[in-house]
């Protein structure tokens, strides 16, 4: 797990060309709910609900909600196509504003084990992003590529994990692959590396908080984000 958060890392570099840039700092929380539906042996869904705040948690400034239907494979390799609604609220003297953006995206999910007890997932998204804008001439169409994996470690070595307490550790690394002009003018668009104590209820319910360390690459600056996140996990149908 180790070696893949360094590969991570070593990409995210090369990608940001390690150009030297102003860099804010802000501190935020966040708070996820993430649910996984089968239907029947291959077929299922996917939800997640966020909700995100601007620096110093002083309003909240991205919701996200976030449907997806999924085809099964096998029981660790799946694929899903979903839709995204978010936007950005900005609260300013002159007046608060609200900027929309949908998505549409196509992923792949590989789950598997290493010792028989760590729960490892890999997962591979391509997403279209339609971007409005305060003014309709602004408004801009760009995809982007994003890789994700999660570890899950329970505190005891069990090949089969249904309740008891676990560190989650993830990474996930955003590339711009079309109209990159439009978004910062690089490959590399932000990376999010992510630390946190769980516990599991049940098969079906986690619950966990921890650390998250987002990094977005800006045209001007770059933004380092502090993350406290809370997530609540559920699965049906297993």
């Amino acid at each position: 797990m180790r070696k893949i958060l360094l590969s991570a890392f070593i990409i995210v570099q090369l990608l940001n060309g390690n150009r030297v840039k102003a860099q804010r700092q802000e501190f935020s929380g966040w708070g996820a709910y993430f649910h996984t539906q089968k239907f029947s042996k291959h077929w299922g869904a996917l939800f997640d609900a966020q909700f995100r705040s601007a620096d110093e948690i002083k309003y909240l400034k991205h919701p996200l909600i976030r449907p997806a239907l999924s085809y099964y494979f096998n029981p660790n390799q799946l694929a899903s196509v979903g839709y995204l609604f978010t936007g950005t609220y900005n609260h300013a003297p002159e007046g608060n504003t609200f900027r929309r953006e949908h998505r549409s995206f196509e992923q792949f999910i590989h789950n598997h084990k290493v010792n028989t007890s760590i729960a490892v997932q890999h997962r591979f998204r391509l997403e279209q992003r339609y971007v409005d804008q305060l003014q309709e001439k602004d408004a801009f169409f760009a995809q982007r590529f994003r890789y994700f994996v999660r570890g899950v470690v329970p505190f005891k070595k069990e090949s089969t994990f249904n309740k008891g307490a676990f560190v989650g550790l993830q990474n996930e690394v955003f590339a711009n692959v079309q109209n990159r002009d439009k978004v910062n003018g690089s490959i590399f668009d932000q990376n999010r590396a992510y630390v946190a104590l769980g516990y599991r209820v049940s098969k079906q319910f986690d619950v966990e908080a921890g650390y998250l360390n987002q990094f977005i690459n800006q045209v001007e600056q770059n933004t380092m984000n502090h993350i406290l996140q809370v997530a609540l996990y559920t699965r049906l149908g297993f």
